[in-house]
């Protein structure tokens, strides 16, 4: 089940969202906005869990004051610095002087990077992997999770009411109440935000896998509870970059449709073939994040590109740039070029995949001359025939 209201009577939701927002993190589309989650653990010591982002520290305290009442918070839990959830903390500290900030060693420092001028003397705990927050009957233990996905980031598990306090992990794109499931905007979120740390992130599932977990309160998106196998079992698959399902990403960058026209023709092909799951995507026209969501989601890829000033035509150089800095690996790829006069691209996109670990480039590699013509078809239907083999096997 999937849901966004209070955990239960003792830990309390007070998170906002965000439907304003344009471009998460000023660079990924967010249609159905983003939202900021924040907890309150009620108990003999009360802990506020995170802030929200700068816009919305009104509402947000206003959510706070109106969920604690009479209460004072004593603890603020600081599971990540970044600015989304960390840029209200000196108000909170303002609205209640007593409180203490607990962070992890290297959130402490990072404290004053934000915060130029406040003195944070005497009003922090750091805490490590394994240390314990005592409230009364409910106790946080945090567990570190360097790099999931800054180094700071450290995770907390309540084992009375077994929530896990996740920080980025198992977030996801959109705020509740606007969804079309969790998998898609949960992988283009993790892909895109976290996928560089593949390594980081299996290490934190082994430790999380040793505790009764019940609930996942993420900082992004949903509260997830009752079955939580798959969103697990999802997440170990992306972060040992683990195909999710068998099927083609056919990714073209097309200056005046002839590269185009091929991609989508190709794609038939591979229908033909039998491979029913085959995805075309226009990297000219639709957003580079959708499409290394797409790339990790499946198992093999065609790259259709143009040379473009003795180069590659920037749509996709800017595609194989991102597969890079999220680790892409572990994929069979085919190769579609097109160019006029001295052809390069099928050259300069075969050496950029080939150097990503686990990528094996299937032949032959398709070169057209302006536009697709029937002499084409044979190395086309050659190409589509390897990748079906290499897909079914």
């Amino acid at each position: 089940m999937e849901k966004s209201n209070h955990i239960s009577d003792n830990i309390r939701y007070v998170g906002v969202d965000d439907l304003t927002i344009g471009l998460f993190e000023n660079q990924y589309p967010v249609p159905q906005g983003i939202s900021y989650n924040s907890y309150i653990i009620k108990d003999e010591k009360t802990a506020l869990l995170d802030t929200v982002d700068a816009a919305f520290g009104q509402e947000w305290m206003a959510r706070v004051r109106a969920e604690l009442g009479d209460c004072t918070p004593d603890y603020l839990v600081i599971h990540h610095m970044e600015p989304d959830h960390s840029a209200n903390i000196a108000r909170a500290l303002a609205e209640f002087p007593e409180m203490t900030l607990v962070a992890s060693d290297k959130a402490v420092g990072m404290l004053s990077q934000f915060f130029e001028g406040y003195d944070f003397n005497g009003r922090t705990i750091a805490v490590k992997e394994g240390d314990e927050l005592n409230l009364g009957s409910h106790c946080l233990t945090f567990v570190a999770a360097p790099m999931v996905h800054w180094p700071e980031v450290i995770l907390s598990y309540e084992a009375k009411e077994k929530v896990l306090f996740s920080a980025d992990a198992f977030g996801k794109f959109g705020v509740p109440g606007y969804e079309d499931g969790w998998t898609n905007e949960a992988r283009r979120y993790y892909v895109n935000i976290v996928g560089k740390y593949g390594a980081q992130t299996q290490a934190l599932l082994k430790k999380v896998s040793l505790k009764d977990i019940e609930v996942i309160a993420p900082l992004h998106g949903p509260v997830l509870s009752g079955d939580l196998s798959r969103y697990i079992s999802l997440y170990d698959i992306w972060s040992s970059y683990r195909p999710e399902q068998n099927g083609v990403l056919v990714a073209y960058a097309s200056v005046y449709g002839g590269t185009r026209e091929c991609a989508l023709e190709f794609a038939d092909m591979l229908r033909e073939e039998g491979i029913d799951n085959v995805v075309t995507f226009d990297l000219c026209r639709q957003d580079v994040s959708e499409a290394v969501s797409q790339a990790f989601r499946l198992s093999a890829m065609v790259l259709a590109g143009v040379t473009y000033d003795a180069s590659l035509f920037p749509p996709m150089a800017t595609f194989l740039h991102h597969l890079k800095m999220k680790n892409y690996r572990n994929r069979a790829v085919g190769i579609i070029e097109n160019g006029s006069w001295a052809p390069v691209a099928g050259k300069l996109m075969a050496e950029a995949v080939a150097a990503l670990p686990g990528i094996e480039i299937i032949n032959p590699k398709v070169t057209l001359k302006s536009r697709m013509r029937l002499s084409d078809r044979p190395v086309m239907e050659a190409l589509a025939k390897a990748l079906a083999v290499k897909v079914k096997a």
